[in-house]
């Protein structure tokens, strides 16, 4: 592909939020000059293609609830828009409450959710065991079950979104990393990369854990920190049924849920320091599955398949930053999605779209996700992160 010395919008970061930014910048406006540049091997290696994969409805604010309901919905028609296949398997999530304040909290949260048309049912702690008769359950007092949540395929929305953009003309590359940008008065003039420098009005800093930088870049702080996380797959588990859902253990931020014959499972670490660290912990794995073990018994008997480590991008109220930043004109974030990034993603690109095309998003009030939030006090986080 030959090297494109301008553009209307250079795009950083080739996961699924530049992907579907680009995408939707380019059938809001054929003929746009759209440059999506990864700064690795292929699209999605980041952090979308370590994603456990799960979507869903049960957050606790109603701006998330609101992006997962729109974004849902478009991937439920993915294979019109953009016309390409998508694994989707809605298996629902089910949430373990084991402590009393999590049980007050979720109990407002099911209000919030069925006020916004979330069918999320409330389970008592029998109804959970009966469900679920192969884990050890005894001290789950209460949970919440959403039979619209579920298993996607982060790297088929990758490659949908990819196929999207090319398809509409748009100029992908990889191994492309951004090494600098050059402002002018204020605003945005050029990106610069090993291959060469972009004269660009516009960029889009949509590089997920490594957002920050790039907003360094321009002179801008951005409060997105990189948190590793971990998880592994099993050998096949004969006795897990077809139906069974991702599990969450909310207390201990310890999850399950079906992959192909085995179980996927994981556990953040609270007490994970920042940084760019993708090793894996095998000390933390230890902890992790002594955890997981005393959940699911059937775990002692299985192998592991599969061990993957990413990165989790976290703001200080684990809501995503986006939108225009008005202190660099021409500088727009769609990052910090504080482990909520696969599922947002159609959504995500479809309002950046809008508001670098329109003036402003209007398919959702992005006001409480902007970059001027964090001056202000009294923010809503978000308390479902897991």
């Amino acid at each position: 592909m030959i090297w494109p010395s301008t553009a209307d919008v250079v795009i950083a970061g080739g996961g699924v939020m530049g992907l579907s930014t680009a995408y939707h910048l380019l059938k809001k406006s054929p003929g746009l000059r759209v440059v999506v540049l990864e700064k690795g091997p292929f699209f999605g290696c980041g952090s979308t293609s370590k994603a456990a994969g799960g979507f869903r409805h049960q957050f606790a604010t109603e701006v998330n609830i609101r992006l997962s309901l729109l974004s849902v919905e478009m991937m439920e028609r993915f294979s019109e828009d953009p016309g390409a296949p998508l694994a989707m398997h809605f298996c629902g999530y089910l949430f373990l409450l084991t402590r009393k304040e999590d049980v007050a909290a979720f109990r407002a949260q099911v209000a919030l959710q069925r006020r916004l048309g979330v069918p999320t049912e409330w389970l008592d702690g029998e109804e959970i065991r009966r469900r679920l008769p192969m884990m050890r359950l005894e001290d789950v007092i209460a949970g919440t079950f959403c039979p619209r949540d579920g298993l996607l395929s982060p790297m088929d929305l990758v490659n949908g979104y990819a196929s999207g953009a090319r398809r509409l003309g748009g100029h992908l590359f990889t191994d492309t990393p951004v090494t600098g940008v050059r402002t002018r008065g204020g605003r945005i003039e050029a990106v610069l990369t090993p291959a060469g420098e972009i004269a660009t009005p516009i960029l889009v800093n949509a590089a997920g854990a490594w957002a920050a930088s790039i907003g360094r870049m321009v002179g801008v702080e951005l409060p997105i920190i990189p948190y590793r996380r971990q998880y592994l797959v099993t050998t096949p588990i004969p006795e897990i049924p077809p139906d069974f859902p991702m599990v969450i253990d909310f207390a201990q931020s310890l999850y399950f849920h079906r992959e192909g014959e085995g179980i996927l499972t994981g556990m953040s670490n609270r007490a994970e320091p920042p940084g760019f660290n993708e090793q894996l912990d095998p000390e933390w794995e230890l902890v992790h599955m002594e955890a997981a073990i005393a959940r699911m018994p059937l775990l002692e008997r299985a192998g592991v398949r599969a061990r993957v480590v990413g990165l989790y991008e976290v703001t200080p109220d684990a809501h995503p930053i986006l939108g225009r930043v008005p202190a660099v004109e021409g500088f727009y974030v769609v990052a910090g999605f504080s482990g909520h990034g696969v599922m947002h993603g159609p959504i995500a690109g479809l309002l950046m779209a809008e508001e670098i095309l329109d003036g402003q998003a209007h398919t959702l009030d992005i006001a409480p996700l902007r970059w001027e939030r964090f001056a202000l006090a009294g923010r809503s986080a978000e308390y479902n992160v897991i």
